[in-house]
């Protein structure tokens, strides 16, 4: 029998803590009159006060010797729970929707998918629109923790291969777990306040620098304007693609450069391939908008430069509309949003160190059809991929290409048309929040999109999230035999 209480207890604490947080937003809305304060102030009192009885009544939980089987069940709550109580304000107050879009939006959030069902930001009171921003800055952060402490222990998606590295490439500095976190935290804060501080120099307003500067560095992409990026088409769209990149890198690298040591970050090899994707895709598509349009050189490459980025990172930010730059920039979109960006930071999709394992393995299967009795071992970063780690990363990669075409079927056979249907998916697996389609065409959201087809997205962004493996292992009766 597994035993709840470690979870509950770390679960009460996250749920505490986001109700504390709900007092900033309750603030700035007293502080502007604009009348919504009274549902932040009723959400945090009742967020505090189930997250508090659900930690005191856990709190001899043993949290440090947490088993394996209780931090899967722990990852599954933190994506499921955490929106519930993240969704309350959504509720109570503006904008005063049904509780699909509400926790939709907050799911959407925490997990830095960036997908919205509110019009009308720009008439939303300002503590909402900073909720949308804490939400996405809060699912960053524990993102990126998850990403550096549990999953190289739960072996989700070979992601057991940074096990060692993740820890013995720190050496003496930060050995321990709880200095990890308190490393993550500072660059993290460090991160948000260069790039906030970045954004209010180059011409935003207050609320939008902070709101947008939390969502870049998560990778989120929220915005606290309809218009996003768009309202600040020029030198601020080089600063988000500058910070979208330095939200998308491991966050492991960032606390060795604070530390005094670049070499890693400069030798890692899954950087070096993250940027001259981007390098490479950038120039492909700003190449084709020369010969397919007549705006001038630096805008059609500021523009390009900013949305790959954006969809690259899986950020979902958008100065411009790719879909107006022609089918090939869309397949090019398509085909980055797939990648997206390094292991052990915010982004999601497949990352970058999987696709470079994958098309490892690829390279050694056709070696080995032309020399069949040579020994072809994958490699990364010279060292061997085991099939221990080979197998759970091929497992990944075709289950989120097959999820992609299975569940744009679901939709489709909900009235939805199949670009709409496939470019749904495909952001909400991806936590990319960039979108296509006639579906979305005319308010920028998902609010058109039929209630199962929303719980077959938020179903899908926990999922990409969290991986299709968690779910199949948490519904196996073996995970839960004592």
């Amino acid at each position: 029998m597994i035993d709840f209480r470690p979870v509950g207890y770390v679960i009460g604490l996250l749920v505490t803590g986001l109700g504390i947080a709900m007092l900033v937003p309750m603030a700035l809305d007293l502080a502007m009159g604009d009348g919504n304060g009274h549902a932040f102030l009723e959400a945090a009192l009742f967020s505090t006060l189930i997250g508090g009885l659900t930690a005191l009544a856990c709190r001899n939980a043993g949290v440090g010797t947490m088993t394996m089987r209780q931090a899967f069940l722990l990852t599954f709550f933190v994506w499921v729970v955490l929106p519930l109580f993240g969704a309350l304000p959504f509720l109570i107050g503006a904008p005063d929707v049904g509780f699909t879009d509400a926790y939709f939006e907050a799911v959407s959030g925490i997990t830095t998918t960036g997908s919205s069902v509110f019009p009308g930001l720009d008439d939303l009171p300002a503590g909402v629109n900073l909720w949308r921003g804490m939400l996405n800055w809060f699912g960053g952060l524990g993102i990126a923790f998850i990403a550096m402490i549990f999953l190289p222990h739960l072996r989700l998606g070979g992601m057991q291969f940074f096990r060692a590295q993740g820890f013995d490439t720190l050496g003496k500095t930060l050995p321990r777990a709880v200095d990890i976190a308190r490393g993550l935290l500072a660059v993290y804060v460090g991160l948000t306040i260069a790039c906030g501080l970045s954004y209010s120099a180059l011409g935003m307003s207050v609320l939008d620098s902070v709101v947008n500067a939390m969502a870049t560095i998560a990778t989120g992409g929220f915005s606290a304007t309809d218009a996003s990026f768009g309202k600040y088409a020029g030198p601020a769209e080089y600063a988000g693609a500058l910070f979208m990149v330095l939200g998308s890198l491991p966050y492991i690298r960032f606390m060795q450069l604070a530390t005094g040591s670049a070499r890693p970050m400069l030798r890692d090899v899954q950087v070096r391939a993250y940027l001259l994707w981007i390098a490479i895709a950038v120039a492909v598509v700003t190449v084709y908008r020369l010969f397919t349009s007549d705006l001038p050189v630096e805008a059609v490459f500021r523009g390009t430069l900013f949305n790959l980025i954006s969809v690259f990172s899986g950020t979902g930010f958008g100065s411009d509309s790719i879909s107006n730059w022609g089918p090939f920039a869309v397949v090019v979109a398509a085909c980055v949003g797939m990648i997206g960006g390094c292991s052990s930071s915010s982004s999601g999709a497949l990352s970058v160190f999987r696709v470079q394992v994958t098309l490892a393995a690829i390279r050694s299967r056709i070696r080995l059809l032309h020399s069949p009795h040579r020994i072809e071992p994958v490699r990364y970063d010279g060292r061997t991929v085991g099939e221990e780690v080979l197998s759970p990363i091929i497992l990944h990669v075709t289950s989120y290409i097959f999820l992609i075409g299975l569940l744009s079927v679901m939709l489709a056979f909900e009235g939805i048309d199949l670009q709409s249907a496939f470019f749904a998916i495909w952001t909400s697996i991806g936590n990319i929040g960039y979108g296509f389609g006639d579906m979305l065409a005319r308010t920028g959201t998902f609010v058109d999109f039929p209630a199962a087809a929303k719980w077959v997205l938020i179903a899908t962004m926990i999922m990409g999230r969290l991986g299709l493996l968690a779910f199949l292992i948490l519904i196996l009766p073996q995970f839960w035999r004592a």
